[in-house]
């Protein structure tokens, strides 16, 4: 399955990052819980630099807490700075405020001999759909960045206070300008971070059958009934279809609502709670 998205507002966004970067003290790189890995684009790499980096899993209430704790283990053995979040909620803006003060603690300690009070401002990143306008608004007293539950939605550079200490830099998502892994590129259109006008409906659920199929196969009886493990994805989509009673005149089963449901059901948490990278 061959995917191919770097809209121009893309290379837009690349070249506003890199010329804010020297405005901010750490970067806010917000990942997608169900692919961390998948989640991480290579644009980012040489604009970020050596700036300090907070890595916050997000839509953390789509993935097992055993999990996250996985990732989170992982990233900290890397000697970077990670939480987990479900941004729609607020619940969790204190631990994220917290992360970004404890990662300028030094900065915000030298200011604070000179008697002033240091206002720390960072980067927020991620791929599209990563949730990180929703993020902003879960730490901002009142809405402020534009979300959209599609990627692209973000297309300029926002600045948002978050109390009197904390300044945020809101950025369009970014994915690769080639799409030369072409698992990275099925993982991120699973969660959405590809436009669905772009992609083949029938050929991401085939890929995502097989992907949770082999890492998690409860999670597809579970939903659909008992699907025979050797039974290829197109007829596995077939089953799928009978199972919710997806069928055209003349008995046929409906492939493409099928497939659309399943990229639906995978979407909304009703498969599998295990994220589809490895670490």
């Amino acid at each position: 399955m061959r995917i191919h998205w770097f809209p121009g507002h893309m290379a837009k966004a690349v070249r506003m990052m890199k010329e804010e970067i020297k405005n901010v003290d750490s970067v806010v790189y917000v990942l997608d819980a169900r692919v961390p890995r998948s989640s991480q684009s290579d644009a980012f790499e040489p604009v970020i630099g050596s700036k300090s980096r907070l890595y916050v899993l997000n839509k953390a209430d789509l993935v097992s807490q055993t999990e996250l704790n996985k990732w989170v283990d992982h990233f900290k053995s890397r000697g970077a700075e990670c939480i987990f979040t479900n941004s729609a909620s607020k619940k969790d803006a204190p631990k994220i405020v917290k992360s970004l003060f404890d990662l300028n603690a030094e900065a915000i300690a030298r200011y604070k001999e000179k008697g002033v009070n240091k206002i720390i401002r960072a980067m927020v990143i991620g791929v599209p759909n990563s949730g990180k306008s929703t993020l902003i608004n879960s730490l901002a007293p009142s809405k402020r960045a534009v979300t959209g539950n599609r990627p692209g939605v973000t297309r300029g550079k926002q600045w948002i206070s978050i109390g009197r200490s904390i300044e945020l830099l809101d950025s369009p998502g970014v994915l690769y300008p080639d799409f030369s892994d072409e698992a990275k590129a099925v993982r991120l259109a699973l969660v959405g971070s590809v436009r669905d006008e772009v992609v083949d409906v029938t050929e991401l659920a085939a890929e995502g059958y097989k992907i949770i199929s082999e890492l998690d196969p409860s999670a597809i009886e579970l939903r659909y009934g008992k699907i025979p493990a050797e039974l290829p994805p197109g007829e596995a989509l077939e089953a799928i279809a009978v199972s919710r009673g997806l069928i055209q005149r003349g008995g046929i089963p409906d492939i493409t609502r099928a497939a659309q449901a399943f990229v639906n059901d995978y979407r909304k948490g009703y498969l599998t709670k295990l994220p589809l990278d490895a670490i």
